[in-house]
């Protein structure tokens, strides 16, 4: 009897301190899950390259890069083979750089039909209207800018720059004239194709 009496309280010994483990094992990882921070999936920056050529008789050829990251995106663009001096850099309708003139690119791109003008302005701007930048005297310019008012290749047909042009012209935009600032010809094309 004295056995059986010492079997039955060994057991239930046994099944107390396994339920206990149990009740550890669930409090431990309860623990565990509430430590680890879910950290947001973060897209891999989209990244396009462009590279302009030469238009309408001139030497202007150089390269544009686009990145897009956290809805933000970010233009890159080196030039040489310039005239010294200031140069209007635009987006255009269509990534056709077949016309020799660049005019196979259709006027800047415009999808909200505002007035052209310079980017930020209260009174209205083009998606397209980059603005200036100036070459020096070896032609070499240069120009970077961000903004969250494009996308390379979402849905949105408002912000989308897929399927447009970057054009450099040969003279300055005035962001007066309409509906191009009087920029004059064009002198460097590159397709914006992913």
């Amino acid at each position: 009897m004295k056995k059986l009496g010492l079997l039955l309280t060994a057991s239930a010994m046994i099944a107390f301190v396994g339920c206990k483990n149990e009740k550890k094992d669930a409090d431990s990882l309860e623990e565990l899950t509430e430590s680890v921070e879910v950290e947001e999936v973060k897209e891999a920056p989209k990244t396009l390259s462009v590279m302009m050529e030469s238009k309408s008789g001139s030497n202007a050829i150089g390269q544009v890069v686009f990145t897009e990251e956290n809805g933000v995106v970010k233009m890159d663009a080196k030039f040489e083979g310039l005239t010294e001096g200031t140069h209007a850099i635009h987006i255009h309708e269509k990534a056709d750089c077949s016309a020799d003139d660049g005019t196979s690119t259709g006027g800047h791109w415009n999808p909200t039909h505002q007035r052209h003008g310079k980017w930020g302005d209260a009174e209205g701007y083009h998606k397209g209207d980059i603005g200036n930048m100036v070459a020096d005297a070896n032609g070499m310019a240069k120009i970077s800018m961000e903004t969250d008012e494009w996308c390379i290749g979402c849905d949105d047909e408002n912000k989308n720059i897929v399927g447009k042009a970057i054009i450099v012209h040969d003279g300055e935009d005035d962001f007066v004239s309409q509906p191009t600032g009087d920029a004059g010809g064009r002198v460097s094309c590159g397709g914006i194709i992913e």
